[in-house]
């Protein structure tokens, strides 16, 4: 589907415009990190993730949650904290809200895709890759922190790795903290007044989540680190083979 302009509730002023980043932003909507498609206000620096701009207006239903209508909140309900039944993180602005019982997901998290096939060409032409599949839970251990359960996890379909959704927001946030803290966040991924990009942080902690080993463990290695630049992606709201040869690059600095 193609976008272009559109004007939204929460930034009456100005339209946003449909754009393509090739680095970081924070998400005015869900103030969660993304990449990729946005809508953007150029004037204000207002970005939003494409499913924050254009959520669904019927409620949303979801194969881990078959009896919950999840309804689309501008705002988190009610006065205490509140957090992502996906990945964990707290929830601070848009949010997909059951009123019955009582689950929150980011828009993003929600959006992630059930199936996802990380695949990338081999130096001889030959292709490599892997199938993950979404799971609530699963009973492995995290190649991240070695822990079962917790948050939603991919699976490789070799059930031979595994990372979960929590993991890897946990790994952006140690590498993007400005993100998130302090002042002048978005300024920390922009050059001095704005004119341009600064430099990228890698993600750290991503070679916690493979082993290193040659022959067969090598090439598993490989495909373990594919799996998590698509993984990332996806989290970020942007599961697509062009963005995660970005974030791929972000991960080999």
């Amino acid at each position: 589907m193609k976008y272009g302009e559109i004007t939204h509730s929460s930034h009456p002023q100005h339209k946003l415009r449909f754009e393509y980043a090739e680095v970081p932003f924070k998400c005015d909507g869900c103030k969660e990190v993304g990449i990729g498609s946005r809508f953007k206000c150029g004037i204000c620096d207002y970005d939003l993730h494409r499913q924050c701009a254009l959520p669904s207006v019927a409620p949303l239903r979801h194969q881990f949650y078959p009896k919950c209508a999840f309804q689309f909140l501008a705002q988190p309900p009610g006065d205490g904290p509140r957090y992502c039944n996906a990945c964990e993180r707290d929830v601070a602005g848009f949010v997909l809200h059951c009123y019955s019982c009582g689950f929150d997901l980011h828009p993003c998290c929600a959006a992630l895709p059930p199936v996802i096939e990380a695949a990338a060409s081999g130096g001889s032409g030959s292709s490599r890759g892997v199938r993950l599949y979404l799971y609530k839970k699963v009973s492995a251990e995290c190649h991240r922190c070695g822990r079962k359960g917790r948050s939603w996890s991919y699976r490789s379909s070799c059930k031979k790795y595994n990372l979960h959704v929590a993991c890897v927001m946990e790994m952006l946030v140690e590498s993007w903290h400005e993100i998130y803290y302090g002042g002048g966040a978005k300024r920390g991924l922009m050059g001095v007044g704005g004119g341009g990009y600064g430099r990228i942080p890698s993600i750290k902690g991503w070679e916690k989540s493979h082993h290193r080993g040659k022959g067969k463990m090598k090439r598993c290695c490989e495909v373990a680190a594919l799996a998590v630049q698509f993984i990332i992606s996806a989290v970020l709201g942007d599961p697509t083979a062009m963005i995660a040869g970005i974030v791929g690059s972000f991960l080999s600095k």
